[in-house]
């Protein structure tokens, strides 16, 4: 794959034989060549667990202290006064059954988490092979499945993420912008890693962490020495 003058030039920056401390990683990014628009800093993390097992699944939420640097559209089903919580919580979308058919025959996706009372998961059910492989099915373990919706919107726009393997047995996730500075960006990465650490299933045998990387949208990996 051919690289662009920017990403040799970072490429440059990065010793591919070290593991670094997450600190000096995130400040080696900082020094990087900018983008023409701000990048995402992400975080890859390969696990010693098989995500076909359902016992060792590893997936969970956790609020960012300083927020992704993207704000979320939140799309919550929920009918009468939960309704009108969710639009007073700030929710960009609110409905119930009506939603259906916009997301079925219009392709409509214009949001980027969806929120759920209990009660509207029937409903929500039909809509399951639209949504499951986009990621938007809600789910309980996630938060998303609740009566609390005033708290699931506010902790989504505040910054909260959702962690899981994909089928590799790694966790990719995005933890912020380059333009956040190395402080903000080290207390975003310590807070989920440690909540990646405390998600170890019980049925987990061996090295959990098997190796960790961080990289900007479309900069070269530096690997992290994470205990």
């Amino acid at each position: 794959m051919k690289r662009g003058k920017i990403y040799k030039q970072a490429e440059e920056l990065v010793d591919k034989t070290k593991l670094y401390d997450a600190k000096e990683a995130i400040e080696i990014i900082e020094k990087m060549p900018k983008r023409k628009f701000d990048e995402t800093v992400e975080l890859h993390v390969k696990l010693g667990v098989d995500s076909k097992h359902a016992d060792q699944q590893v997936r969970g939420t956790v609020v960012l202290p300083h927020g992704t640097g993207k704000t979320l559209k939140v799309l919550v089903f929920a009918k009468g006064d939960k309704a009108k919580e969710a639009e007073a919580a700030g929710a960009d979308y609110v409905g119930a059954e009506e939603l259906v058919p916009k997301i079925e025959k219009e392709n409509w996706f214009d949001y980027d988490v969806i929120v759920a009372t209990p009660d509207m998961m029937g409903v929500i059910g039909r809509l399951g092979k639209v949504l499951g492989p986009k990621g938007l099915m809600p789910n309980p373990k996630s938060g998303t499945v609740t009566m609390d919706v005033t708290k699931a919107v506010a902790d989504i726009k505040s910054g909260k993420v959702e962690y899981r393997l994909d089928k590799t047995n790694i966790i990719h996730l995005g933890f912020g912008k380059v333009s956040f500075g190395a402080e903000k960006l080290v207390e975003n990465y310590e807070t989920i890693i440690d909540a990646i650490i405390k998600a170890k299933p019980a049925a987990a045998k061996g090295q959990y962490i098997k190796s960790v990387s961080i990289a900007t949208t479309m900069g070269p990996g530096l690997y992290i020495n994470q205990k």
